[in-house]
């Protein structure tokens, strides 16, 4: 039987890094210094994509993240640079008992409309995101897969009855609840903006034009045609800093170019960089390279419900034994990532260290496919453009995949997307036979991964007998799953571990859980990557930190 609960002294120990995964503690985790007088210039921070609606609830796109983590906060937040240690947010205090999370809220906190924080804008954001009785609801088609297994699959009700305490009752023990509550998808929103928009989703979907936070920097311009997003320094902020008067985000999807903005100094920071743009910055005086382990994971994922071969496991099998992962992660990679072998990352509660990637050997994968009857197979391979930190060079990856299938007599035909906002939607959709996707974890818990990513959210009953798929279409069915895989024995394991407030007991279910995946292969694994930065000099010292959980946390950055 799991323990109702586990105290802070434990928590505290679990998390010092990313191989804690817990996630329930009792207390509250330090003090963020006060003030902040935003008198130091523009911040240029350089990204591959430009998406145009910044509603933390509509979206799953990190780019989106990289702007919403400035403007809003989340009840509690992940320190930066700590691998996952969890701090205080608009919360400075918090415990979880059982099926009971309860927080309080920091005094004086101020919104961007002037809007004072209490705990009824802790409830509002929860219903609008999860709550279709609600008035102000975002709509199912609106909202984001995050609204599911952030809140709405685990909260029954919110107490907002004292102005500065809010109580969630859950519908079960879960685990990793309270660091869910520090993820970019659970950014506190303000009631009076919810409520000024409008009841209908229509009129809600306009808060991603004009989002309006307790943040750092308040949201100045969005620049579409331009592919530019301004904010402002916020002089009002409960935190530390901002210690510049603007943070500008740039797009420049050429990472070669981008790169190269920061070198000569019209960006002072850039992310998701290959292994050619990076060994730029080593050659450069004028800028360095920032690394951290990464808690991440790339991965080509098998569409089962549009592509009936990819149902058969002996096939996904075949095409993991053809795909030479080692050659993408030494070749093209060019040792920034190292080959996976599971879906939960190194570092992780859970990691199986007894599982070894799947080895390139063409005649296995001939064999397992003459067997499983599908040696005139092909199919449809979906790929973003614009470098992601788990795929700095997904195109190339995407030609690698291909001439390695061509091989062993599967056709795959490549459909590049020019955005990755557009890629997402098609992926979202379940158009794809076949994809590139990529995780970065949003709390450092295995729950992130394995749960997030591979169980398809539905009811136990919804998956018909001997069947390890479902739909795109079945009831409650999250697309985050982009494989429709629904493995009843890997769901049912992962579903305990959730419930299960004992380290020990939660690291062995994950292994096991690991170890199906591994087995019946919903994924080419690919790789885990290194988090890499390329840093301007007239970035001060150490004000900017990477983070492999969180952030960019740039309400710290200073420059010269």
């Amino acid at each position: 039987m799991a323990q109702e609960s586990i105290d802070r002294r434990s928590f505290l120990k679990a998390t010092g890094g990313a191989a804690a995964g817990m996630a329930v503690t009792t207390g509250s985790a330090g003090c963020l210094g006060m003030g902040g007088d935003g008198g130091g210039g523009d911040l240029v921070y350089a990204r591959g994509d430009h998406p145009t609606n910044y509603d933390p609830q509509q979206t799953t796109s990190g780019e989106v993240a990289k702007v919403t983590n400035q403007i809003y906060d989340q009840l509690i937040k992940f320190g930066a640079g700590s691998g996952g240690a969890l701090v205080e947010g608009l919360a400075t205090d918090w415990s979880l008992d059982g099926q009971t999370a309860t927080l309080t809220l920091r005094e004086g906190v101020t919104f961007h409309n002037g809007a004072e924080l209490t705990a009824s804008d802790v409830r509002a954001t929860v219903r609008r995101f999860t709550d279709s009785e609600y008035d102000y609801y975002l709509g199912d088609s609106n909202r984001s897969g995050y609204g599911a297994f952030t809140f709405g699959d685990w909260v029954e009700s919110v107490d907002d009855s004292g102005d500065l305490e809010v109580t969630f009752e859950l519908t079960q023990q879960f685990a990793p609840f309270l660091r869910n509550l520090a993820m970019f998808a659970a950014a506190i929103l303000s009631q009076q903006q919810i409520e000024d928009l409008g009841a209908s989703p229509d009129e809600q979907t306009a808060l991603g034009e004009e989002p309006q936070g307790t943040g750092a920097f308040t949201f100045d311009t969005l620049d579409n045609e331009n592919q530019r997003v301004k904010l402002a320094a916020n002089d009002d902020f409960w935190g530390e800093g901002p210690q510049v008067d603007a943070v500008i985000f740039k797009t420049i999807q050429q990472n070669s170019t981008r790169v190269q903005d920061v070198i000569n100094g019209d960006s002072h920071i850039t992310d998701n960089l290959d292994s050619q743009s990076s060994t730029q910055v080593e050659d450069a005086d004028s800028a360095s390279l920032a690394s951290k382990n990464g808690i991440n994971v790339g991965y080509m994922a098998f569409n089962m419900d549009r592509k009936e071969e990819f149902r058969d496991r002996q096939v996904r099998q075949a095409i993991s034994y053809a795909v030479d992962t080692e050659s993408i992660v030494s070749d093209i990679y060019e040792g920034f990532a190292e080959q996976a072998d599971q879906p939960l990352p190194p570092d992780v509660l859970g990691y199986n260290e007894e599982l070894d990637p799947y080895a390139h050997d063409p005649e296995q994968a001939q064999s397992l496919l003459e067997e499983a009857g599908a040696s005139d197979l092909s199919f449809e391979l979906a790929t973003f453009s614009n470098p992601r930190g788990y795929n700095p060079s997904p195109v190339e990856t995407a030609n690698q995949v291909r001439s390695d299938l061509e091989e062993v007599g599967v056709t795959v035909e490549i459909n590049q997307f020019s955005t990755f906002s557009s890629y997402l939607e098609y992926t979202d959709a379940g158009n794809h036979d076949a994809c590139f996707l990529g995780w970065y974890t949003d709390n450092a818990d295995p729950d992130n991964f394995l749960y997030v990513l591979l169980d398809p959210k539905v009811e136990m009953d919804q998956v018909p007998d001997g069947q390890d798929w479902v739909g795109f279409d079945t009831d409650g069915y999250s697309p985050l799953n982009a494989a429709a895989w629904a493995n009843t024995e890997f769901m049912e394991t992962v579903r305990e571990a959730q419930s299960s407030y004992e380290e020990g007991s939660r690291e062995e279910l994950y292994k096991e859980a690991n170890a199906i995946a591994h087995e019946e292969a919903p994924w080419v694994f690919i790789d885990y990557a290194e988090t890499l930065r390329a840093v301007n000099e007239a970035v001060v010292g150490d004000s900017y930190t990477v983070s492999s959980v969180g952030g960019p946390h740039l309400n710290t950055v200073e420059l010269q």
